[in-house]
């Protein structure tokens, strides 16, 4: 039986889409914010040479940066109006080469906490061929509070 989460706070997915527009790594990699429920996110970009590694594929390192993205405002979402977040430490898998036209990356809370959040995420390519699980991440997030700089 799953527990359904809770938002802090009725704004939640509007502070969510406010931050994300905020995030200029995100924006470098035109990431966009497709969806947002209590302790879930769905972010997503498009295939880009300039994103890519001498092979082709999109480089790891910006898989890395979408999923724990998607991780922390999967946990940012449950968290209070005037809290922030920061990961604490991730991990992830690469399961497959980055190919596709389409990249959409799923975040999900896995359990909830007052000071740390555990989260998941999935990333999947998606192309003429179908779609393809690329990446798998298990993150660890930390609510920060009391903070001005670290704030939404």
């Amino acid at each position: 039986m799953t527990k359904e989460l809770r938002p802090a706070d009725d704004g939640y997915a509007e502070r969510v889409r406010e931050s994300v527009l905020r995030q200029q790594a995100l924006a470098t990699i035109g990431t966009r914010l497709e969806e947002v429920t209590p302790g879930a996110v769905t972010l997503a970009f498009e295939y880009q040479q300039h994103l890519t590694q001498q092979h082709g594929f999109i480089h790891a390192g910006i898989l890395a940066t979408v999923l724990d993205s998607a991780c922390g405002y999967a946990a940012y979402s449950l968290m209070p109006a005037d809290a922030g977040v920061l990961t604490i430490e991730f991990k992830i898998n690469l399961l497959s080469p980055a190919r596709g036209e389409r990249f959409v990356a799923h975040g999900r809370v896995a359990k909830p906490g007052r000071t740390i959040t555990v989260a998941q995420g999935d990333l999947y390519g998606a192309g003429p061929d179908g779609e393809k699980h690329v990446a798998s991440m298990t993150a660890t997030i930390m609510t920060i509070a009391g903070r001005d700089d670290v704030r939404g």
